[in-house]
């Protein structure tokens, strides 16, 4: 394992603090531009240090933990923003921010228990249909246009199978199955 303090958790520790800048911009209706730009540069530094960790060998633990929580803040943040100046309706955040704090508490249950839950495909895939959910919700002159819509019901699917997805599979980890190749309780799930 690499050093928790490199490049892709530091690019990871920034996403983190510009959640709060992207949630003051979106909630400034004339700042959409400057908005989006944040957006953008929050989501490109998560493939990036995604990229770099594993290309380079630094794959952390604290980086596996810390990712996610990035990825879950900004989003989290913008959707927030979004029900809030009416983008989005508050029912679509519910379920999306339930099923983030769920997986966050799985994965804070199993390091308890000596598991680390890395992200999956489907995860991933949510992480990426929920960003284009994002810049149509901000970028689209009629939220409620029926491709935006569509957009929107996609990603609450995504986000509710992958979350059932991770549960299923730590399930299936406590009652000793393997999964994903997992073994031992230092090993990880993804």
């Amino acid at each position: 394992m690499a050093s928790a303090l490199n490049v892709p958790n530091a690019l990871t520790m920034a996403r983190i603090c510009l959640a709060p800048v992207l949630a003051l911009l979106l909630l400034e209706r004339d700042q959409t531009a400057a908005a989006v730009a944040v957006f953008a540069i929050a989501m490109a530094s998560d493939v990036v240090d995604g990229h770099l960790a594993r290309s380079r060998g630094l794959v952390t633990t604290v980086g596996k933990l810390m990712d996610p929580l990035a990825d879950k803040l900004v989003v989290g943040a913008a959707f927030v923003c979004l029900a809030a100046i009416d983008r989005v309706e508050p029912w679509v955040v519910a379920v999306i921010l339930s099923r983030e704090a769920a997986v966050t508490g799985l994965r804070m249950l199993a390091k308890r228990n000596g598991l680390v839950i890395s992200a999956n495909s489907l995860g991933k895939a949510k992480t990426t249909l929920q960003t284009v959910c994002i810049l149509a919700l901000v970028l689209a002159t009629d939220p409620s246009a029926a491709w935006v819509e569509l957009i929107v019901f996609a990603t609450v699917l995504i986000t509710i199978a992958s979350g059932v997805v991770y549960a299923y599979r730590y399930l299936a980890y406590r009652r000793g199955g393997e999964v994903g190749g997992a073994g031992p309780a230092s090993d990880s799930i993804s």
